[in-house]
């Protein structure tokens, strides 16, 4: 009797563990890097490799986001406090979740990972290195895990649609991963369409990575992500010869000779990596007249002295996060009404952002997520 109750338990449990393979099909997707990786989907189980990728998961699943999610770095409630809080209160659920530290900084923890039985584990490019000299892929793939590289910062202009069509094949979400494609190309032609048609001058523009977040300055773009944007809505980023990769450095000097027409600094509530920081709090719901108030103070450094940009009011800060997610047509857009306000009176990328929460975000819009010198 015992040995046939421990072969009916033992058969139960097979039979859990094989009812969602059944519904699943074996699928081979080709990652923004180009490996050929076979999945199970649509993908049960996942493990978000950073936090901050229910950017995009929210965008494909707006009724249930966190179905599937059993770990993610820890990384969203320091880098965008505003946006954890938000979904918490209505997901209050993902407070349980277990979370991992980074691949790049070594505290990934695999046994962990392996664990949890994902169906997957996705990560993004920019931990591509460190991830193949821990031979993580190879550890991962002899116990049946797939590991899925997706980019929307290393190369967002180029990488954000292959990324979303390759997250809506895992999830099953093909058709809302193509509106959305849509609704984001749709976005930027409206700044392009324009540009073509228009015989505009094109300011000088220096936009700084994350200003206030240190003492030192100046972090900033090359000609990608936030760089690439600026030249998408009109501008010349003075550091795309400067900078050979996506991200790097300027020095003050450079950029006073530059004297830059515009200046763009990226922000966010970053209290719990730099408590009571100079950084430009912008972000979800965050308080524009403090965000206001500590931009001044920013122009106030060395790096800015003579400039410009600085004398004619012309000094803006966005959400830092726009550089990691697919929404980043909307910082195109506001981009664009800063640099040609003549060209875009008419264009409101506010109510974009509106229109994306309205279709595809479970969470309700809310304003603080620009801020310029020129507002009253």
């Amino acid at each position: 009797m015992r040995i046939k109750a421990k072969a009916a338990a033992l058969a139960m449990g097979l039979l859990a563990t094989a009812t969602w393979p059944a519904f699943a099909d074996k699928i081979t997707i080709k990652d923004v890097t180009g490996r050929d990786v076979e999945v199970e989907a649509p993908v049960k189980n996942m493990i978000l490799g950073e936090g901050r990728q229910i950017y995009f998961l929210a965008a494909l699943d707006r009724q249930a986001p966190f179905e599937h999610v059993v770990g993610w770095r820890d990384d969203l409630p320091k880098a965008d406090p505003e946006s954890y809080e938000a979904y918490l209160a209505k997901y209050p659920e993902i407070a349980k979740l277990p979370t991992f530290g980074g691949m790049k900084d070594g505290t990934f923890d695999i046994e962990q990972a392996v664990a949890l039985k994902p169906d997957v584990i996705l990560m993004n490019v920019d931990a591509k290195t460190a991830t193949e000299e821990a031979g993580y892929i190879e550890k991962l793939g002899k116990v049946g895990i797939p590991l899925v590289y997706v980019d929307f910062r290393e190369k967002p202009m180029e990488n954000t649609e292959p990324s979303m069509r390759i997250m809506g094949k895992l999830m099953g979400k093909e058709t809302i991963a193509e509106d959305f494609i849509k609704f984001r190309a749709d976005s930027i032609e409206r700044v392009t369409g324009v540009l073509a048609k228009a015989d505009a001058k094109k300011p000088l523009v220096f936009v700084e990575r994350a200003g206030g977040y240190s003492d030192d300055c100046c972090m900033s773009f090359g000609n990608e992500n936030f760089g690439k944007m600026v030249e998408i809505a009109g501008g010349i980023n003075i550091a795309k010869d400067i900078i050979p990769g996506t991200f790097g450095t300027v020095n003050p000097e450079q950029v006073i000779a530059s004297n830059p027409d515009q200046i763009i600094i990226t922000g966010g509530n970053w209290d719990k990596y730099v408590p009571g920081g100079a950084w430009v709090g912008v972000g979800y719901g965050a308080d524009l007249k403090e965000a206001h108030r500590k931009l001044e103070a920013l122009t106030q450094r060395p790096a800015f002295t003579g400039v410009k940009a600085v004398a004619d009011g012309n000094v803006h800060a966005i959400w830092h996060q726009f550089y990691n997610n697919p929404y980043q047509f909307v910082a195109i857009q506001e981009i664009a009404k800063w640099l040609h306000p003549e060209l875009f009176a008419d264009l409101d990328p506010e109510a974009t952002f509106k229109e994306l929460h309205a279709r595809f975000l479970p969470l309700d819009y809310k304003p603080g997520y620009f801020v310029s010198l020129k507002d009253e």
